[in-house]
């Protein structure tokens, strides 16, 4: 069965809250980590809410299972649930992103998710990444009408580098949407899309790209 090869050098994962980007992609950076080069960044701490404050450590923790370096991995201070009253603000920093690392793909949220934070990531993620593919993931608990047009086959071992790094969010451990069940349930249900074990599922918010001329040798 073949797949569609997709190259990227670059890789950009943005989140708005703690969470977010291992919830939505976790088993793909696990998958990918070491292999190419990736950024993760997040827009918000977390700090504003007095019972959150142990959030950064246990994020640094969960990219760390992932397979990050901590240069790798940055956290933004925008205080969460105000990201639309600061979105130009949220702009001029994903611009900053976009001199500093370049990403040829940028995974953020997707237009689905009805969080004011999640969906003013994604609208500023579109207008500052305009020349550059964009992806968008899904986070369970806040998305309606969620459905999976690009389809990345994961394997097993990346799916359980995954569920430990959720683990690492003991803040999070009696959310229904940290279930290792659901987690798993919802990476078969991906994979059963594509004919594939397991998947991670996203939509398509931009795709550029080019066709080539395959080598007559593996025609």
């Amino acid at each position: 069965m073949s797949e569609m090869l997709f190259h990227g050098k670059r890789i950009l994962f943005l989140g708005a809250h703690p969470d977010d980007i291992e919830l939505g992609c976790g088993a793909l950076i696990a998958e990918l980590a070491g292999k190419t080069e990736l950024l993760a960044v997040t827009i918000s701490d977390n700090h504003h809410n007095s019972s959150l404050h142990s959030l950064p450590d246990q994020h640094a923790a969960a990219m760390a299972t992932l397979g990050l370096q901590p240069d790798q991995v940055r956290l933004l201070t925008f205080e969460t649930r105000r990201f639309p009253q600061f979105r130009q603000e949220i702009l001029e920093a994903m611009i900053q992103l976009l001199k500093e690392f370049d990403p040829e793909i940028v995974f953020v949220h997707s237009p689905a998710d009805l969080h004011q934070d999640h969906k003013t990531t994604t609208e500023e993620a579109l207008r500052a990444y305009r020349g550059r593919t964009v992806l968008g993931f899904d986070v369970i608990r806040s998305s309606y009408g969620f459905f999976p047009t690009f389809l990345i086959p994961v394997s097993e071992e990346a799916l359980t580098k995954k569920l430990n790094a959720l683990a690492c969010y003991t803040t999070y451990r009696d959310k229904y949407y940290f279930d290792p069940k659901l987690t798993r349930a919802t990476l078969i249900r991906n994979g059963a899309l594509c004919e594939r074990k397991l998947a991670e599922g996203f939509d398509i918010l931009r795709m550029v790209a080019s066709f080539g001329e395959l080598n007559q040798d593996n025609k």
